[in-house]
């Protein structure tokens, strides 16, 4: 779909077109050609949208239910749902379960980060190449652990948080300068490339530490693949409070993007306020990078295509897209955990491996689709 096509769809579907005065109308309409129509949602794409968020949330109930049943062990859903709500600590299985469900609790909180992240990136840059791990945020995160680990000798997640806020935020400045530099301003190539070369940079960096400390390098070791396993709960308490502050900052910023996609100037037009709303998503995008990173490592592509999903079954209004990315995300980085519990029997490979199998091929697609360079 071309770039022109996306905003006459937005406008289509978006209440907030009917609050345009008729000239900025007019001219929004010109811009649109044959997609001109301003009108209000209706009832069906309304209950078509319903729908999918009540789907969603049935296969992400699934997910969930499979990710504390299946493993190495087996065990059936009745004695999963006996072990949740009357555990027993004397039952093998039930303590098999336990374990599971810390790994799943994180796999939601990071998912749920991960996937909110991404699709409010891709909506402030107007740049479906935006994710946390391709424009280097989630490396900068990384290095800045390292450095913890190196210079401090910090080993819990409540320390990596502070470091890894310090360097998503570094890492998303340094990103979107380079890439702005030129005639042509920060395009969604030149974002990609400028993220690719400073994650690689960093990784060097990184790698520099590592290599140089043999603590630091077994300490930083499981962490860098990005796992679930192995988290317990005092690391999941410590992110929350983080996680539902940049969570609630990007719920709330659904217009904001929508009037976004039609242009800056179309966006002052209707009250907004560019430039702020950026600054607010993006102190909102590193809290959620951070700590998601701090709390399972660099795990990369999520907040790549569950936006690209989510756009193909309810449209381009971000007012759903941003509610929805905390379903879909989770589900598809527990669906990982699962897959790689089993793919190696008796060994795991960790999500943030399978989560970049998958999410690899659609960065290829996107990238490739260049009538799609831009929201």
């Amino acid at each position: 779909m071309a770039v022109g096509q996306q905003t006459g769809t937005y406008v289509a579907s978006s209440s907030t077109a009917a609050t345009v005065s008729e000239p900025a109308s007019a001219g929004v309409a010109a811009a649109r050609g044959a997609n001109a129509v301003s009108v209000s949602p209706t009832p069906v794409a309304v209950s078509g949208k319903i729908l999918w968020l009540v789907v969603l949330a049935a296969v992400l109930i699934v997910v969930v239910l499979g990710s504390l049943a299946v493993g190495a062990r087996n065990i059936p859903l009745s004695t999963v749902l006996d072990a949740v709500f009357h555990p027993d600590q004397a039952n093998g299985d039930h303590a098999v379960v336990a374990s599971r469900l810390v790994r799943t609790v994180a796999g939601l909180v990071v998912g749920a980060s991960l996937g909110l992240a991404g699709t409010s990136m891709q909506g402030v840059a107007r740049n479906p190449l935006a994710d946390p791990g391709i424009l280097g945020i989630n490396a900068g995160a990384s290095l800045a652990v390292v450095a913890g680990i190196f210079f401090l000798g910090v080993t819990t997640v409540s320390s990596y948080l502070w470091f890894a806020f310090a360097g998503s935020a570094v890492a998303a400045v340094v990103v979107y300068s380079v890439a702005s530099l030129g005639r042509s301003g920060a395009t969604p190539v030149k974002l990609a490339l400028a993220g690719a070369a400073i994650a690689a940079g960093m990784g060097s960096l990184m790698s520099a530490m590592l290599v140089s400390s043999a603590d630091s390098l077994e300490l930083f070791r499981i962490w860098q693949v990005g796992a679930l396993a192995g988290k317990s709960w005092e690391s999941i308490v410590a992110v929350l409070p983080f996680v539902a502050v940049g969570a609630g900052i990007l719920l709330c910023t659904g217009r904001l993007l929508n009037t976004l996609a039609l242009g800056d100037d179309t966006a002052r037009s209707l009250g907004q306020r560019p430039g702020t709303g950026r600054i607010v998503s993006a102190a909102g995008i590193v809290l959620l990078c951070g700590s998601a990173t701090a709390l399972a490592g660099p795990i990369g592509f999520i907040g790549l295509i569950v936006p690209h999903l989510l756009r193909a079954l309810v449209g381009p209004d971000y007012r759903w897209l941003l509610p929805l990315s905390m379903l879909v995300a989770p589900a598809v980085l527990i669906a990982a955990d699962i897959v790689g519990r089993v793919v190696l029997l008796p060994s795991e490979v960790p999500a943030g491996i399978l989560a970049a199998m998958i999410g690899a091929p659609v960065f290829i697609a996107v990238v490739r689709r260049g009538r799609r360079a831009e929201l």
